[in-house]
């Protein structure tokens, strides 16, 4: 009697023990948070997921990277049923050897396939190396459809005014729905860093929102016109990534957009969407100096020098300033690099 109550005892304890190591493997992971974004602001008390594990922000952090930085508390790994069938693909490793085919999740949340072997370029950066990868039907287009991702526009221009945002220029695109998407996607690529490049010139890198010569400023208006200068003799100096000068220009542009530039010109200087619309409305629609408009310059083969032409030939071409032209066919070739495309014929003016 004695053993069987013991072994009784036995098996209860051993039940009571199975339930104990069993219970916490029917604990899952926690669902991940959103991926971790390097640019991304991040507040304390944020969380943000990254290499499987979930982490809180302590305090004010961009840009550093979660179990790199004392900003970022360690919660858990994470996981839980959140990866969809067949997007279980490693995390992105910079510095590793990738061959073409690989797949790889990015820290933006997303997938990239290699498109060519490459010693663990950035997918977002280096974009001749990867592209886009759908899996699971869970990768997002991109709601812009720019062929500019917003960390390759900070890399284009790493020093530039806050006022010029990549938001702003994505939303202005909307004015111009056939810039830098059309022709192929190499075209495309050409346009966005010929008018980007171009952009830089004007603007010092995106660092000038008005033009720095005060002297210019009463130049600009042309009494002759039957409107005259409504704002002001002084008050139509160059403004915006492309410099809009002149009482004509400010007039033309503000009837194109359907905005009072011509009375209220300062609309220029202060929203950022109505200064990179006034820039894609002359890319796309003026010829200047040139005989073509920069948007046709570029879709239709003529060339990123004609672009030039169009935006200052008359004091830079042929001649009359080559620095000025190299300075913006060094921003041109520099920016085609970043988008892993060639930069095409006919570079100088």
């Amino acid at each position: 009697m004695l053993l069987r109550r013991l072994s009784a005892a036995l098996a209860a304890c051993a039940a009571i023990g199975a339930m104990v190591v069993v219970s916490p493997l029917a604990t899952a992971a926690p669902a991940c948070a959103s991926a971790w974004s390097a640019s991304q602001v991040y507040t304390g008390g944020m969380t943000a997921s990254h290499n499987g594990r979930n982490w809180s922000a302590k305090w004010w952090t961009q840009n550093e990277t979660p179990g790199t930085v004392d900003v970022w508390a360690d919660q858990g790994a994470c996981g839980g049923t959140t990866t969809p069938p067949g997007c279980d693909h490693p995390n992105w490793v910079a510095g590793k050897n990738y061959v073409a085919g690989d797949i790889v999740k990015y820290t933006d949340g997303k997938y990239y396939i290699a498109e060519h072997d490459n010693p663990g370029y950035d997918p977002v950066i280096s974009t001749w190396f990867w592209e886009p990868y759908t899996c699971g039907g869970t990768t997002p287009p991109d709601p812009s459809g720019f062929v500019v991702s917003e960390a390759q526009f900070n890399q284009m221009f790493p020093s530039r005014n806050p006022f010029y945002t990549y938001s702003g220029l994505v939303t202005a695109m909307s004015a111009y729905p056939g810039f830098a998407k059309t022709g192929s996607d190499v075209v495309r690529k050409q346009e966005a860093a010929a008018f980007l490049a171009n952009v830089h010139h004007e603007t010092g890198g995106l660092v000038h929102i008005v033009e720095q010569n005060q002297a210019n400023y009463p130049h600009y208006c042309d009494a002759s016109q039957p409107y005259g200068c409504p704002a002001g003799q002084a008050a139509y100096y160059g403004r915006g990534p492309i410099q809009l000068s002149w009482n004509f220009n400010y007039k033309a542009a503000g009837d194109a957009l359907g905005l009072p530039l011509l009375t209220n010109p300062w609309l220029v200087q202060n929203d950022a969407a109505v200064a990179w619309k006034t820039g894609l409305w002359y890319w796309n629609t003026q010829n200047g100096p040139g005989t073509m408009t920069p948007h046709n310059a570029m879709v239709n083969g003529a060339g990123f020098g004609e672009t030039i032409r169009s935006i200052n030939g008359s004091l830079e071409c042929n001649g009359r300033n080559p620095a000025q032209v190299q300075n913006r066919v060094n921003n041109y070739t520099r920016f085609v690099g970043i988008l892993g495309v060639p930069a095409g014929n006919n570079l100088y003016c």
